[in-house]
């Protein structure tokens, strides 16, 4: 009769303390993974902070120009600067102002990825086009659309051929910086995972690839479409009409670029390099150095059983 109650005594003290063991292993084991994941930690980190950084400055891109305010109203791609342009109607006109107000237009346009802004030298942004997706920067309609009955001028032959490359790559800039300016945001996020596991770094790397290549595309384009248009408006010397490329505008594009980039180096380096989470527990990298898990317990128990029983026959 004393056998059982001994037999129940001890298994009891063996659960708690095994309990216990496992609790302390499983803190010990915490304790080693964050230790060893540090470095991998602290780059998927870096990396959502570039995502952060790289966000910040296509959102400006985005807002840039949407508002003649003094911040927004700085933010553009170029800036055609028609105050003394030349009429074809009245080439000796005398005029008190500058010769674009008495043709009708404003003294200065200025483009940003929704719509553009117009107004004087000596007044600042007058008037800005309420935002339009997909939008382009037409000159000759906005143009044709100001000036008074009977006044014309006579644009370069460079600026009509453009026009329908123009469409085309502004459709494809703006629907390149909407997306990437989502995906940059959702990257924040996302990054992190690859503190888990080496598997993770593949997906997370090609999306990172993907925003990469986005806003690359679309700051080239309006890089691109910016000098164009300086140099097709600024050819013809006689229509006297001056242009300026956004440098604050460039300037948010390719900071925007360049952080994707890292972020986008770093996930690459993350496939092969840095102790993830799974590598830990798996024993692949660090495993030699982890303490006991519950997993090498089970047969200590399992071969207490039988000869526990052995015993109990005997006696």
């Amino acid at each position: 009769m004393a056998l059982p109650g001994f037999r129940k005594r001890r298994s009891t003290n063996t659960s708690v303390a095994d309990g216990s063991a496992k609790d302390g292993a499983s803190a010990e084991n915490d304790a080693t993974i964050k230790r060893l994941t540090k470095t991998r930690r602290n780059v998927a980190l870096i990396s959502s902070f570039c995502y952060l950084l790289a966000f910040v400055f296509l959102v400006l891109v985005e807002i840039g120009n949407t508002k003649g305010t003094k911040v927004l109203g700085d933010i553009y791609f170029f800036k055609l600067n028609l105050a003394n342009i030349i009429p074809q109607s009245a080439p000796s006109l005398t005029l008190m102002n500058s010769i674009a107000r008495t043709l009708g237009l404003h003294d200065f346009y200025q483009v940003g990825l929704w719509n553009f802004c117009e107004g004087y030298e000596d007044e600042g942004i007058t008037f800005c086009s309420t935002p339009t997706n997909l939008w382009w920067f037409n000159p000759v309609e906005i143009l044709k659309n100001e000036l008074f009955a009977g006044a014309s001028i006579p644009l370069p032959n460079q600026v009509n051929e453009i026009l329908n490359l123009l469409h085309i790559a502004s459709n494809i800039m703006f629907g390149f910086f909407l997306a990437s300016t989502i995906l940059d945001f959702l990257m924040i996020f996302i990054a992190p995972i690859v503190l888990y596991s080496r598997w993770w770094s593949m997906p997370v790397g090609i999306l990172s690839f993907i925003a990469f290549i986005l806003a690359t595309v679309a700051a080239a384009i309006g890089t691109a479409m910016s000098l164009i248009f300086k140099y097709a408006l600024t050819s013809q010397s006689d229509l006297n009409i001056q242009a300026e490329v956004g440098m604050k505008m460039l300037a948010f594009m390719w900071i925007a670029v360049g952080f994707t980039f890292v972020s986008f180096v770093i996930h690459s380096g993350l496939c092969c390099c840095c102790t993830s989470r799974r590598d830990v527990r798996t024993g692949r990298r660090g495993g030699q150095n982890m303490p006991a898990a519950s997993m090498e317990e089970k047969p200590k128990m399992g071969s207490k059983l039988p000869s526990f029983g052995r015993n109990s026959s005997k006696s």
